[in-house]
């Protein structure tokens, strides 16, 4: 029998229980608010390190100006402290690329020594970045796709959900009845990545 979704979690995040601290990074999507829930639910039964949440506004159109006050609504009812970093993104090729760097570049600075940072990516993103990456004759670093574990700062970034899918992360998010934000630029086919999971994947 497979075992529940916190129970995973709770397997996943082992090695990083006496972290000094656990940041969320909390976009205010489906993965982040499953995560944060998760970890904000297990923190009343089990004994976690601190937790607190990050998000990023890059402030590339006009619907995320509201993304921080519906962060913090979601942070208020959970008892989850938020810090909501506003980061400039520099404009190139790759308007992607670029919104990344910048959000990275704050997770840098709030992950302090020891700590750990947490991103929501699961298994279905870790298959488009696989597939993303071989298009790009990435060759075996393509192969790798992403770690569920990479140095970040003086501490870590983790991806505790890469082993659960996107269908597992909805059905929690029904029976817990969250809400959460969906970005418009996810279905806009003009960037790479959503082209790959709307049209091929």
């Amino acid at each position: 029998m497979k075992p529940t979704l916190p129970a995973q979690l709770l397997q996943a995040l082992a090695p990083w229980r006496n972290a000094p601290a656990w940041h969320v990074a909390f976009s205010g999507g489906l993965d982040s608010t499953v995560l944060l829930h998760l970890l904000a639910t297990l923190a009343n039964t089990d004994h976690l390190p601190p937790l607190s949440a990050i998000h990023v506004h890059h402030g590339l159109q006009a619907a995320a100006d509201a993304w921080p006050v519906h962060c913090q609504s979601v942070c208020d009812s959970l008892g989850v402290a938020l810090r909501v970093v506003r980061v400039q993104v520099q404009p190139g090729a790759s308007l992607e690329r670029a919104a990344r760097d910048a959000r990275y570049q704050a997770f840098t600075e709030v992950t302090g020594a020891g700590q750990v940072l947490l991103t929501g990516q699961h298994r279905d993103d870790q298959a488009e970045t696989l597939l993303f990456r071989l298009l790009r004759g990435a060759g075996v670093r393509g192969l790798a796709a992403m770690p569920v574990q990479r140095p970040l700062a003086g501490g870590y970034l983790v991806r505790p959900l890469l082993h659960v899918s996107r269908e597992e992360l909805e059905a929690y998010a029904r029976v817990h009845q969250l809400r959460w934000i969906e970005d418009p630029s996810n279905a806009d086919p003009r960037f790479s990545r959503n082209y790959l999971r709307h049209r091929v994947f």
